[in-house]
């Protein structure tokens, strides 16, 4: 396993639309989910998307099984590998919550997303995923999958006096684990 590096903003392979991915259990395939999982965990990311660390293809990665030092207070969320992800709204309603992104070290803003979602995608092995979610569970879903649309969380951020550095806006966090 190898941990990758973590492109920041301003890098321009964060703003591309990543390509599906062509095929399924592939040793290539699994050896990228590990390796992202290490490099997510080495970090303490809520989640990573493939193109955060360079790759091209419609993959994100989220939850663990254990409280997430950068967000000790959200739920846990199911360790989960998913691959050329749609999602739907179900309904209008938004939710504003504090995000934070390991390709943008250091900030975190508050972003509305949809409160409620399905999500539908494949698992690496082909396999099909068809999840109804809420909460932080449908936020960080949400964040990842903008990420295989080129898009970055201040890009959706409202209201700028909600969004700053972690170390001023939440002295009681570790503001290096944003980095």
């Amino acid at each position: 396993m190898t941990i990758r590096e973590i492109l920041k903003m301003g890098d321009p392979r964060l703003l591309r639309v990543a390509q599906p991915v062509p095929a399924f259990d592939t040793d290539e395939l699994h050896m990228l989910v590990r390796d992202m999982f290490e490099t997510m965990h080495s970090v303490n990311g809520a989640g990573l998307a493939a193109p955060q660390i360079g790759v091209d293809q419609q993959l994100v990665i989220f939850g663990t099984d254990a409280v997430n030092p950068r967000y000790p207070d959200a739920p846990l969320v199911p360790r989960t590998v998913l691959l050329n992800p749609v999602i739907t709204a179900i309904g209008e309603e938004e939710e504003e919550g504090w995000e934070g992104c390991l390709s943008v070290p250091g900030l975190r803003g508050v972003v509305p997303r949809f409160a409620n979602i399905r999500y539908t995608g494949f698992d690496p092995f082909g396999d099909p995923i068809d999840r109804t979610v809420s909460g932080f569970h449908a936020r960080v879903v949400q964040h990842e999958v903008d990420h295989l649309l080129g898009k970055l969380y201040p890009m959706r951020v409202r209201d700028f006096s909600r969004f700053g550095f972690t170390e001023v806006l939440f002295p009681g966090l570790d503001a290096s684990q944003d980095d």
